[in-house]
């Protein structure tokens, strides 16, 4: 059964955030854990095999920092015409275990805005026929630039037609390899200073108020995966009333 990782490090090395979103770790090693273990157990260093204790990390991060999943309340407070949105630790755990299909769309420049004909052509390529619940990964023009400078600022735009178009089929489970499912943030603030429409800015998240979905946001390794054929599994961490969870996301390959 291959399994494909489609998950980024979480890290403070690879600039995949803007500097006052990326993640601040404290790595402990195994000498400096030692004052853990005598704290718990008042165990001595020479008590312990090669004098060493357990290594750990503290970490400073947004739920949004590395492959993560967007819950509803990230987009807006309600959802489905007026109750209230859900949190990541609200979301049905079925919806992360399903039928995936790869939308190729590396051939759209940068700063595009997907089309539902976009989508359409993607599909038809893939041969697949799209059915409630599946996952929907999309694979852009960002992948390339990972670990660059300008990974966030590379990708295309999911805006709202686009995210409805899925949604509105039944789709509740979306995934890219950029940064963000709505356009690149420099991309989408000039093109709000040069027309002055608010209803541009995150248009596809905010498409989440009207029918509700979760988005996986900075996936990777999508060029190892076949278009179809294949399932999604990519359960978020339960943080208690948060707006995205980190998570592993793996394709499994049919045999």
């Amino acid at each position: 059964m291959p399994i494909i990782d489609l998950s980024m490090p979480l890290d403070d090395v690879v600039p995949v955030d803007p500097p006052f979103l990326r993640p601040r770790i404290d790595y402990k090693d195994h000498i400096a854990g030692l004052a853990d273990l005598q704290a718990m157990y008042g165990i001595l260093p020479e008590q312990l095999p090669e004098g060493k204790g357990l290594a750990a990390e503290t970490m400073t991060v947004t739920t949004h920092a590395g492959t993560h999943v967007d819950a509803p309340w990230h987009y807006h407070p309600t959802m489905n015409g007026g109750e209230k949105a859900w949190s990541i630790d609200e979301v049905p755990l079925d919806w992360f275990y399903r039928p995936g299909v790869k939308l190729d769309l590396r051939h759209l420049p940068n700063g595009h805005l997907v089309t539902t004909a976009d989508i359409d052509d993607a599909l038809s390529r893939a041969g697949h026929e799209l059915l409630p619940y599946d996952i929907v990964l999309v694979h852009t023009v960002a992948s390339a630039a990972y670990g660059q400078d300008d990974y966030i600022d590379t990708g295309i735009g999911f805006g709202r037609e686009a995210t409805k178009h899925l949604t509105d089929r039944g789709v509740r489970v979306v995934g890219t390899d950029a940064w963000g499912w709505d356009m690149p943030v420099s991309i989408g603030r000039r093109i709000f200073e040069e027309t002055g429409d608010a209803s541009t800015v995150w248009e596809g998240h905010k498409a989440g108020a009207d029918v509700a979905y979760c988005q996986i946001e900075k996936l990777q390794n999508l060029e190892a995966l076949p278009d179809d054929g294949f399932t999604v599994a990519c359960f978020p961490t339960k943080v208690r009333g948060a707006s995205a969870g980190w998570t592993r996301a793996v394709a499994i390959l049919e045999d």
